[in-house]
């Protein structure tokens, strides 16, 4: 390495033969050096699993034995997120919420899984794009859960009840997407269905709990007809099992998938890949300004406007103006906050 080093120096290589350089490293070593023990090496380290070529162990426990045992993939998500074996009533109450979330219509996120395959790509991609259009309103359960622990934990140090602090929430979120109470479920039983659930099971805490008194305070103060929705149910049923907001939305994201990547297949099948191109817009589906000629450059200064706003009123005049052009972005309300707080947490990385 001698010859390589003096070759650089020689070449003299940016600032590095600097005499303001605390060392001269063109003399530095390359290759293996001897382990610094005073210095932890990176390593990767879980409590989650591990595994060899003769078993894969989680939380401590075989998972061949666990599934030569009878206990089911229902199971080991409470192993891998709790560490623990779920009592029968817990596994059957998961079972119910999973299959719950694991129907899906023509919504949003088959919507997307259904766009992607047309575009002939993988199953998986598919399955990722329809996760991906799980937001602070669409399967928000992490904004939901962690808004339940914060106005939980402010009962506890001011001393409110449950009605109280269930009142104190709704005032300061009513018309949050993310509250668990929405006009969307007035004609659907099924979230009132899982709270009866898990209660016949034995399985409802004080999640469930709170968000019942949180039903009754919206009811009181809002303005039309509000009721339990599937948020709501299913974020407060998953905490009283013992997850997290942020377990239950990895969870539940994922058992959505399957649905997803069922209704991939069947677009593949039933119709055909579309190339890039071949869809048309006709004008019958646009609504914009009717059609115009093109103006001359030299006639530039007689139709350009300028977006330069002298004083405020003329900036308000302008700005309401331009909310009427859709796609300009002027309608959308901006968040000023960490968009990541909007799921209810308070920092980057350990909660």
């Amino acid at each position: 390495m001698g010859d390589l080093n003096d070759s650089k120096k020689k070449r003299k290589i940016g600032n590095l033969d600097s005499s303001k350089m605390p060392f001269d490293y063109s003399a530095r070593e390359y290759g293996t050096v001897p382990r610094d023990t005073k210095r932890a090496p990176f390593q990767w380290v879980s409590e989650v699993a591990y595994k060899n070529v003769h078993r894969i162990v989680a939380r401590g426990y075989d998972t061949t034995e666990l599934m030569e045992e009878g206990y089911g993939i229902i199971d080991v998500l409470f192993v891998d997120y709790q560490a623990r074996i779920p009592t029968l009533e817990e596994e059957k109450m998961l079972n119910y919420i999973m299959i719950l979330a694991l129907e899906d219509g023509l919504s949003m996120p088959v919507a997307m899984s259904r766009i992607v395959a047309k575009s002939k790509t993988f199953l998986t991609q598919a399955c990722g794009a329809s996760i991906l259009a799980f937001g602070h309103a669409y399967g928000a359960y992490s904004a939901f859960g962690n808004r339940l622990e914060k106005y939980l934990k402010k009962a506890e140090e001011q001393g409110l009840s449950m009605e109280e602090a269930a009142a104190l929430l709704v005032k300061e979120n009513m018309n949050d997407e993310a509250l668990g109470v929405s006009n969307l479920m007035l004609k659907d039983p099924a979230a009132k269905r899982m709270f009866a659930r898990a209660e016949k099971l034995g399985v409802a805490g004080q999640y469930i709990g709170f968000t019942k008194e949180i039903v009754k305070a919206a009811q009181n103060i809002s303005d039309e007809p509000v009721d339990l929705d599937m948020l709501g149910a299913t974020g407060a049923a998953m905490m009283d099992l013992g997850f997290t907001p942020e377990a239950t939305w990895a969870i539940l994201a994922v058992t959505r998938s399957y649905a997803a990547g069922a209704h991939y297949i069947e677009e593949i099948e039933r119709g055909s890949y579309t190339r890039l191109g071949q869809e048309l817009t006709p004008k019958e589906d646009y609504d914009g300004p009717a059609d115009r000629p093109v103006p001359p450059l030299k006639d530039r200064d007689k139709v350009a406007e300028s977006a330069l706003c002298r004083t405020p009123e003329d900036w308000k005049k302008r700005f309401e103006a331009m909310k009427k052009v859709h796609g300009s972005g002027f309608s959308i309300v901006e968040e000023i906050e960490d968009p990541s707080k909007k799921s209810g947490i308070k920092k980057v990385g350990k909660l």
